[in-house]
């Protein structure tokens, strides 16, 4: 890239940013006026928005990845999902976070391929390449649950972000897996809502009467996604990897699950944030080592020992 070329695309980085940053603006005035004035309607809106998961256009990487993997669609309920599958061997399934994509965590796939394993993602409903359209965290446990049962046994599972939410859900209600990651974990909901709502410009009340909304909605409580509530009834190993400069799911809430959860072991980086933690060659490395490691412990307990018999041990 030339000077040039270069100081044109900041020109153009910083008018789009000047833009979104007008618009945000904009929308926030008009939610607090709407929080003010017609409570009832601005939740309905919070619920819709808060539901409705951010699209990103695939960049050539993943177009990529996904065209050396085996593609197969699935139902869940009356929606349609992609997955994808490389390899073979013992499956390790990724999960990405709200508003991700599957191949978000391809930097694992080549890795796990080489150590006898074969790789599975998915993007969940609403995101990717499946069905769009509002979606709540109990339909992508489901999701998560039936490509595990169509695609399994998982011997390990990587989650990123918001996706250590619904795999934690889906552990505790009887997903078998051998191991996990987690990659910058969310570590509850009220967070993602409360950044949410501010964001926007909605008011508490209304972020409250959102909360009521889509419990009503899911029949299930807000807290059923608290994964320092779950973790305590878990046994899988888990290891948790987070960065302190982490700006969308902060550090602690990495720390609170490795202290909530039984046995779970912790890595700290510094200075890949959110994302680039997907990618840092340690990361990976780390990652795949741990699954790899346990799913050989688990090999290893599982096979018979050689039972001697007490007459031949006194034999001579």
């Amino acid at each position: 890239m030339t000077d040039t070329e270069y100081i044109a695309l900041q020109k153009s980085t910083i008018v789009r940013s000047n833009k979104q940053a007008r618009l945000l603006g904009m929308a926030r005035l008009g939610h607090a006026a709407l929080s003010r004035l017609a409570p009832a309607l601005a939740a309905r809106i919070a619920e819709l928005l808060f539901l409705t998961p951010p699209r990103h256009r695939r960049p050539p990487a993943e177009i990529e990845l996904l065209a050396r993997a085996c593609a197969r669609p699935m139902r869940i309920g009356a929606r349609r999902i992609e997955t994808w599958t490389w390899g073979t061997g013992p499956r390790v399934l990724l999960v990405h976070g709200w508003g991700g994509r599957g191949a978000q965590l391809g930097a694992f796939v080549a890795p796990l391929v080489a150590r006898g394993f074969s790789v599975v993602t998915f993007d969940a409903p609403g995101h990717g390449a499946s069905d769009r359209g509002p979606v709540t965290m109990p339909e992508i446990t489901i999701a998560l649950q039936e490509v595990a049962a169509a695609r399994g046994p998982v011997a390990g599972l990587i989650a990123h972000s918001g996706g250590a939410l619904v795999a934690t859900r889906a552990l505790y209600e009887g997903l078998d897996v051998g191991a996990a990651v987690y990659l910058a974990p969310a570590a509850d909901l009220a967070g993602p809502a409360l950044w949410f709502t501010e964001t926007l410009g909605f008011s508490r009340a209304v972020r409250e009467r959102m909360h009521r909304r889509i419990e009503t909605r899911v029949g299930v409580p807000w807290n059923a996604f608290d994964v320092t509530a779950l973790a305590p009834a878990l046994d899988t190993p888990l290891l948790v990897i987070h960065d302190r400069g982490d700006g969308e799911v902060p550090w602690q809430h990495g720390a609170a699950i490795r202290a909530a959860w039984p046995g779970a072991e912790m890595l700290t980086t510094d200075g890949l944030g959110h994302r680039r933690i997907l990618r840092a060659p340690d990361v990976v490395t780390a990652t795949v080592s741990f699954i790899a490691e346990t799913a050989n412990r688990a090999t290893r307990a599982s096979q018979p020992r050689d039972v001697v018999e007490p007459a031949a041990a006194f034999a001579y």
